[in-house]
């Protein structure tokens, strides 16, 4: 075996220096993969609800554009949102002449059995349409929501199909109700995009009757029952719509605002808690709005 070649030491040392910047240069020239990334929508300067799930859209109410939306079209417990539809054929009647605010509801024992929120009306008592209106707005009273299914309806389940049908007719194509009030049932189900939809059909076709949305308390038998919207404090403009909490659901709100001249229809749905939802609204609100049509 022949001896090995004797280098000395700046040599090797110059050799070294060598071999390692060739190979930087080498690492440097290489291109890099390219990363991947999942597309996402634009940026709006707000959070949304950081631990839970959630849905959201942001509609133009003069246009019908569609400003903002995430996971819109993803199935939800509507909660007391359903009470929107109770209202809008509570309205129609009332339009149709079938009902006026003075007729009077009765009770029944069904009615009165049903869980809180609710006014706490006895079997036999009765309620006229105006107070009753003013209940499923502010109070989301329970006890009132299936009293009014039963007077229009015969029965809250016919009552409820004809919501559906409403649905139907408005373009709410995910939605189907089953009870008045919102009360857990394992075959309710809507969408953010559904509730926005019936958000502006309420806006459009009872103009006259939507400024019951921006109550914030009303009397019964002499003593005060005050609502717990608290977005509409929050967000300069709002005029409604309406809350909704089970545990199936997470905290849900619709949300109306009228600002210079523009106009917007919001939904949320799916928040952790009451606050992160009204927080969350009037951040989305923010951002929304200026991109909304102004008349």
């Amino acid at each position: 075996m022949s001896p090995l070649p004797f280098v000395r030491p700046r040599r090797l040392l110059a050799m070294c220096l060598s071999l390692c910047g060739a190979l930087l240069l080498t690492a440097c020239a290489t291109p890099r993969p390219p990363e991947v990334t999942t597309p996402v929508r634009p940026a709006l300067p707000l959070r949304t609800p950081a631990t839970t799930p959630y849905s959201a859209i942001v509609v133009d109410a003069h246009s019908g554009k569609l400003i903002y939306a995430a996971a819109d079209k993803q199935t939800r417990f509507p909660a007391s949102l359903v009470k929107m539809m109770t209202l809008y054929l509570v309205f129609e009647s009332l339009d149709s002449g079938r009902i006026s605010k003075k007729t009077r509801i009765p009770i029944s024992a069904r009615a009165a059995a049903q869980p809180a929120s609710k006014l706490y009306l006895k079997p036999g008592d009765t309620i006229d349409v105006d107070t009753a209106i003013r209940a499923l707005v502010v109070k989301s009273a329970n006890d009132v929501a299936t009293a009014v299914a039963e007077h229009l309806g015969g029965s809250e389940a016919n009552f409820s199909a004809r919501m559906t049908a409403k649905a139907r007719m408005l373009g709410m194509s995910d939605t189907t109700f089953r009870n008045a009030s919102g009360l857990p049932d394992s075959g309710m189900r809507t969408t953010a995009r559904d509730m926005a939809t019936l958000g502006m059909a309420l806006k459009r076709d009872f103009p006259g009757e939507f400024g019951y949305f921006s109550l914030r308390d009303f009397e019964h038998k002499g003593q005060i029952f005050k609502g717990h919207n608290r977005a509409m404090d929050m967000i300069d403009g709002a005029d409604g719509i309406k809350t909704g909490f089970t545990r199936a659901a997470g905290f849900n709100l619709a949300t109306s605002v009228r600002q210079d001249g523009r106009a917007v229809v919001a939904v949320v749905m799916g928040a952790e808690s009451a606050r992160s939802r009204d927080v969350f609204m009037r951040d989305l609100i923010a951002a929304s709005l200026p991109k909304a049509e102004r008349r």
